[in-house]
Formats: C-alpha cells, sequence, structure tokens
C-alpha cells in the first residue's frame, strides 16, 4: 500500500500542525491546528485547505492545544463530516479549548468592524464559538494504548507524551503484513520527572518519526523551578509592583499553581493577592481534577490525601469581566495569571496594557514565545508593544522561566528518540528554522539516523 505524508502546517515553524496521510484507499489528517504569531502564517488559516475536506476520512489529534486542534472547526465548516479521534482527556479539553476560540475569533472580527469605515467590507470570524463547540463534540474519546482503525488499513494507538493532559504521541500503522509501515507523530513531548503528569512513553518500534523541535537548539535552565520562582517573586514584592503572568490556560497554570502551593507551604514565597483571570483556565483546571487516570504516581497520592496542588495561598478566581476589570484597581504586590501565554489576545493583554508603564511590574514568562507574537517582542527586550490599537510603553522588567515550559528541551528530546528501536527515519518539525535545523544535526550525529526538517507542503514517500 502505497502511503504518502504532506506537510500542511508546523513545517518551519511552531504551530498550524497538520500531517496530510494518504494510503491507497483513505486520506486523513494527524492534527488540525491553527497559524499563530507573524502575519504571514496567520494569513493561512484563511487560504483554502490543500485538500476538499469532505474528502478527508479521518483526523486524529495528540493533543488539544490551539496550535493542534484550533483548526479543526474551520475544517468542519468547510465540509469535514467523519469522526475526529483523541484521547479522552484531549476530547474533555476540546469542548473548553474549541469555543473559547471561536469566542475570541468573534471578538477580533468585532473589534475590527469597530475600527472599520463603512468603505469596507464587515470583518468575519475564522469560525464562531457555536461551531467551535459542534467541532469539539466531533472529537471521540480513545483509551491509551488501545488500538483503533481508522480507516481500511490504518490504526492508530495514543501514548502518554507527558504535555499536558490528554496529550499523547500517535503511533500510525499503515498498512498490513510486510507492507505495514509505522510511523510516529510525537505531538509536543513533555518534559520528564515534571509534576503531575507521567513521563513519556518509549517509543518502540517506528519506521518514521516526525518530532517536535520547539526547543530545539537549547537546554532548559539548571536551575531548579522552585528556586527560579522563588528568586523572580521575591524581588518581584521587594519592588511593590504587580506580577503578570501569560500563561497558557491548559498545562502551564497548573503547573505553575503546582509549585507555587509547594513554595507557599514551604514558607518559600510571601502571601500576595493572586487571581486566576482565565475561565478557560479555571474550567481546565476542573479537568485535570476530574481526570486523575491522567496523573503520575506522586501526584495520585497527593490527591488521594486530599492536598490539592492546585490550591495556591490567598487564591482568587476571576470568572466574569467584571471581576476581571477589578484587578485593574488593585495595587501593591498582587500576582495575576492570564491567558494568553504568548500574550497574543486574552485577558492578560488588559493587564499588560495597565501595567507595562509601571517600571514596578515584573512580567514572569513561563514558556515558548513564538515569533511575530507579543511575549516574543517582550523577550527580546522591547521598548513598546501595540495591544488594542496604541502603542504601549514597556518599562516593566521581563523575566523568563524556561523551565516551567510543557516541552522537552533538546536533550529530553534526544532521550526521547533513543527509546525507538531500529533505525527510523526522522522528520522534525514543529520549530522555527534554527532549533529545527540544530535538532537534526544533533539526530544524524549523535544517532546515526536520517533526519530532515521539512518545508510547507513538502510531500514524503513511505517506503
Amino acid at each position: 500500500m502505497a502511503a504518502t505524508i504532506e506537510f500542511l502546517g508546523a513545517a518551519g515553524t511552531v504551530t498550524g500542525a497538520k500531517f496530510l496521510v494518504e494510503t491507497g484507499g483513505s486520506r486523513g489528517l494527524v492534527d488540525c491546528g491553527l497559524f499563530q504569531g507573524l502575519k504571514e502564517l496567520r494569513e493561512l488559516n484563511w487560504a483554502p485547505f490543500p485538500v476538499e475536506p469532505a474528502a478527508l476520512d479521518w483526523v486524529a489529534v495528540t493533543h488539544a492545544h490551539i496550535d493542534h486542534i484550533g483548526y479543526l472547526p474551520r475544517l468542519c465548516r468547510d465540509g469535514f463530516r467523519a469522526k475526529a479521534h483523541g484521547t479522552q482527556g484531549t476530547a474533555a479539553l476540546a469542548r473548553i479549548m474549541l469555543p473559547d476560540s471561536g469566542h475570541l475569533q468573534e471578538e477580533e472580527a468585532a473589534y475590527h468592524n469597530r475600527r472599520m469605515t463603512s468603505k469596507h467590507a464587515p470583518a468575519l470570524p475564522l469560525y464562531t464559538a457555536e461551531e467551535g463547540l459542534a467541532a469539539a463534540l466531533r472529537v471521540g474519546g480513545v483509551a491509551y494504548d488501545t488500538p483503533v482503525e481508522l480507516a481500511a488499513g490504518v490504526h492508530a494507538s495514543f501514548r502518554h507524551a507527558g504535555h499536558i493532559v490528554g496529550s499523547a504521541s500517535v503511533a500510525l500503522d499503515v498498512g498490513t503484513g510486510t507492507d505495514r509501515r509505522r510511523v510516529v507523530f510525537s505531538g509536543d513531548v513533555g518534559r520528564a520527572h515534571a509534576p503531575i503528569l507521567p513521563d513519556p512513553a518509549p517509543i518502540g518500534e517506528a519506521d518514521y518519526i516526525l518530532v517536535e523541535s520547539t526547543y530545539g537548539d537549547r537546554r532548559h535552565a539548571p536551575e531548579l523551578i522552585d528556586e527560579q520562582l522563588e528568586r523572580v517573586l521575591r524581588d518581584a514584592v521587594e519592588r511593590g509592583g504587580a506580577i503578570v503572568v501569560p500563561a497558557f490556560a491548559v498545562g502551564r497554570t497548573q503547573e505553575l499553581l503546582y509549585h507555587l502551593s509547594g513554595l507557599a507551604r514551604a514558607g518559600r514565597i510571601p502571601r500576595v493577592p493572586t487571581y486566576l483571570d482565565s475561565p478557560m483556565a479555571i474550567d481546565a483546571t476542573a479537568v485535570y481534577r476530574t481526570h486523575p487516570e491522567e496523573f503520575d504516581d506522586e501526584m495520585r497520592t497527593r490527591v488521594s490525601r486530599g492536598d490539592s496542588p492546585f490550591q495556591y495561598g490567598d487564591l482568587r478566581v476571576a470568572r466574569t469581566g467584571e471581576e476581571s476589570r477589578a484587578i485593574n484597581e488593585v495595587t501593591g504586590p498582587v500576582l495575576i495569571i492570564a491567558a494568553s501565554g504568548m500574550a497574543t489576545g486574552g485577558r492578560v493583554l488588559h493587564h499588560l496594557r495597565r501595567r507595562l508603564p509601571d517600571p514596578r511590574t515584573t512580567v514572569l514568562l513561563v514558556g515558548y514565545q513564538a515569533s511575530g507574537t507579543r511575549g516574543r517582542s517582550l523577550q527580546d527586550g522591547t521598548k513598546a508593544v501595540r495591544i488594542f490599537g496604541d502603542d504601549v510603553s514597556v518599562r516593566a522588567r521581563v523575566e523568563t522561566i524556561h523551565g516551567l515550559s510543557a516541552h522537552a528541551d533538546a536533550d529530553g528530546l534526544l532521550e526521547w528518540l533513543r527509546t525507538a528501536t531500529g533505525r527510523p527515519r526522522v522528520f522534525v518539525v514543529h520549530g522555527d528554522a534554527r532549533p529545527a535545523a540544530t535538532l537534526a544535526e544533533r539526530i544524524r550525529r549523535e544517532l546515526g539516523w536520517e533526519a530532515v526538517v521539512p518545508a510547507y507542503r513538502d510531500r514524503a514517500t513511505l517506503v
């Protein structure tokens, strides 16, 4: 059975993961993500999809982050009628993530319409919140390590990836007998020995591997995460200002609360009012609580004895817009955790606009910041960022804790790859140009495997 993979996203860039798998009798997608960051990438979300959506027989998603699942509502809107497959945790999170993504699309369209003159056509959302929910309901939850038939001669197994709740690498078996080829899609590989979730599962048999390379050219700081957090928070409190944390609502927020809870219980950080200002993060934390089968042994033990690792000191949640706006009136040291993680949208923008000009403010970045995002601009030391059409001066201190990333670093990715048997051919994806090229070179040098960095629309034949 002849089979090919076409790279329709996350090729030469971090976002927009979409991998088209075509066999003699079917075609489907592994991951269905939105492009984010640079304008030329975001415009691809609006371009006609390279394949007629109605001609797709299946979709399999590795996890529920928007750069892996956020295009699914548009795909469904444009004619996809088959089933989407993900783990049970991914199915639960999709019901939160996709309607929220649609809501943000509607808000962005409304914002542009308010600023347009009458000669312009009305701006439209990529999809609506209602369409996001309809697409989420198409994601059927499957168990880990249980093969599922996607089409005749195409089977998938989902294995723990240790990235967020529900995250998986997907082992795709194409063909049968001596013609069978196994392609492993890494999704996003989590850090080994991180809290809450189990370590990424070994790869085992693989003929081909698509591996992410978000941190393919760097190592996470050797300083322990708790020590980094303690240092940043103590310094910020001494300066008397707010600590604004742009955090991904799923994964990063929960791990951040885990570490803050431990530091507070040990008396290592001062007590300050803390706001979780993200309805999606609040709901996602509830999903974590209701999926204990996802936890590692240490986390299960804590939960079983009633020790909530997601409760931190004076934690207050802001679900409504009114509760969110009230945080602007809080003075003195205050910790504000709000989405989005790269400051591309969401409530964190309101807090940044309010707090960035104050030199007492600390902005704490706790994850990867893609090129073209406000988070990357802040990380690179910009003196001003554009928020809601205004140039906002940046006098705040900007700190980054890379170790809180839910992604493995370069050494972690190599460690995961070494769990594969045989000599698979590797496609390095889901990374900017330099990290991807650096990781590919390490794979060739240290593992002796063939490794290439595909470009957008490249096609590979599985031989």
